[in-house]
């Protein structure tokens, strides 16, 4: 158990406040107390990252409460597809306003360690039942494809067993962690919160705006590089685009703490060269991969096993093997997905992902097999789903969503009519924007100057885009949308927001 009557010796910290395993489990039971009272079984946490959603998060482990972490970068049509299709019961939030408003909850404040930052949040009893496999203690969205993602059940247990895994393979004793990513990440909840714990070690969780966070937007990056520099930690967890932002920071002057030892990268495509000079910089960093339905890491490359360009060795317990090239993974694996009877105790993942395993055993991944964008951000984005929206006006004939390893999403277009302005577009793309989450909302495009339809090698039959050929075929376009950098467009944009 996450507990120190379990005789962990842990810390959690944040940049004012830090208290040891002792104080951390009379919390837990403040909270575990509130949930039995209440009689709950199922609630949802929104909240941004700190000391208390790592006690909440524990607490629903002792008291066998199902929680589903909500991201914040969710839209509100994704936020309240989530809770409504888990039936949750309450939330706990930082943000009690949201859900008296428009969920006509009813919240009461939750003393925390001395402070009331969160509230908990009655909700209406739900009109359906939830479907969900035994043992469902965790569900987590991912960050949403398409307008309704799918929500991974995982139990207690096998997420402690992944943690387990990782705090083995990774091998730092009382490793010293900053939470970087959100804690609502399965990644960053496993192996930034759970992992640590079990190694006797330190958790250091800064408030997102204290690190240069906006919502889901890094708007000022020497905010997280000056946090970095002073905690001095051993471990941190990065997506593609915060190592490229820590390998520019050295080049331009910044100093690597001499105290990392371990910087996790994964949830999207990482350049080899990217990797390679990370670590002629000094940045003891190691791809990995993963997905939800697998309870997060699959592979892993350590200190002791590493080849640049491959995602690492399988974890112990995890059998990965290839049907026409697509890669299976079996072994603790997730329970099944919400309300999908037929998805429920699954053999194998069907990952989506190409890849082999070479000679040495380490996972390298080739592809996917289906259509599926995921940025630099490590947000998964279904390009049918915004194309969709783009296309369901009349104003444009074509839509082609790009964004795969990139920081942002940007398209290329065709209006239906030469007459219509650059001016039009743009004024229906911020309509469609506003509905969109901030990770799939088209920050840039480009406006075609002939139909795709009109050469075959663009467009099959039925008007589905050849993506291969047309990422080809307008490479110098499209990297000029992208040649101003995230925070160009964001100042460009201003009423739009860039995911971090």
């Amino acid at each position: 158990m996450l507990s120190a009557g379990n005789n962990l010796q842990f810390t959690l910290s944040d940049l004012n406040r830090s208290y040891s395993a002792k104080a951390i489990e009379a919390e837990i039971a403040v909270v575990a107390q509130l949930l039995r009272e209440k009689g709950l079984f199922r609630i949802a946490l929104l909240a941004g990252n700190s000391i208390e959603w790592a006690i909440v998060d524990i607490a629903c482990r002792e008291t066998q409460v199902c929680l589903l972490p909500l991201p914040e970068f969710f839209s509100e049509s994704q936020r309240r597809y989530a809770i409504k299709a888990c039936s949750v019961e309450a939330v706990i939030t930082d943000n009690p306003e949201l859900f008296e408003a428009d969920y006509q909850a009813h919240c009461e404040t939750i003393a925390l360690l001395g402070e009331a930052r969160l509230s908990l949040c009655l909700l209406q009893p739900a009109k359906q039942a939830v479907m969900l496999p035994e043992a469902t203690g965790k569900i987590t969205f991912t960050s949403g494809s398409t307008g309704e993602p799918k929500g991974v059940c995982l139990s207690h247990e096998q997420l402690l067993r992944q943690a387990d895994i990782l705090s083995s393979v990774i091998a730092i004793a009382a490793p010293r962690h900053l939470c970087v990513l959100p804690l609502s990440t399965l990644l960053e909840n496993v192996a930034g919160i759970y992992a640590p714990i079990l190694a006797h070690g330190e958790v250091i969780i800064p408030k997102p705006e204290e690190m240069g966070f906006k919502g889901s937007a890094l708007v000022d990056p020497q905010k997280l590089l000056a946090i970095i520099a002073s905690i001095q930690p051993q471990s941190m967890i990065l997506i593609p685009q915060l190592l490229l932002l820590l390998v520019n920071a050295i080049k331009q002057g910044w100093q690597c703490p001499a105290s990392l030892k371990f910087v996790a990268v994964g949830g999207s495509k990482v350049s080899v060269d990217l990797l390679i000079e990370a670590r002629e910089l000094g940045i003891p960093v190691y791809e990995g991969y993963g997905l939800s339905e697998c309870a997060s890491v699959v592979s892993l490359n350590t200190p002791h096993a590493q080849k640049p360009g491959s995602c690492g060795k399988p974890l112990s317990g995890l059998v990965v093997s290839f049907s026409e090239g697509e890669v299976l993974v079996s072994g603790n694996t997730m329970l099944g997905y919400v309300n999908e009877p037929q998805s429920w105790s699954p053999k194998q993942i069907k990952t989506g992902d190409l890849g082999h395993l070479d000679q040495d055993g380490f996972l390298h991944i080739d592809g996917r097999k289906k259509n599926l964008l995921i940025s630099s951000y490590g947000r998964n984005i279904s390009p049918e789903w915004v194309e969709s929206e783009l296309l369901a006006n009349p104003l444009l004939a074509e839509a082609v969503l790009l964004g795969d390893a990139r920081p942002f999403c940007a398209a290329l277009l065709t209006a239906r009519s030469p007459n219509t302005s650059d001016a039009e577009i743009q004024a229906l793309i911020d309509v469609i924007n506003a509905g969109l989450p901030d990770y799939a909302r088209v920050m840039a495009w480009h406006r075609l100057e002939k139909p795709l339809q009109s050469e075959s090698r663009f467009m099959t039959d039925n008007g589905r885009p050849r993506r291969k050929n047309i990422n080809e075929a307008f490479q110098i376009e499209i990297d000029a949308l992208y040649a101003k950098g995230i925070s160009d467009v964001q100042e460009n944009n201003p009423n739009q927001s860039v995911t971090g």
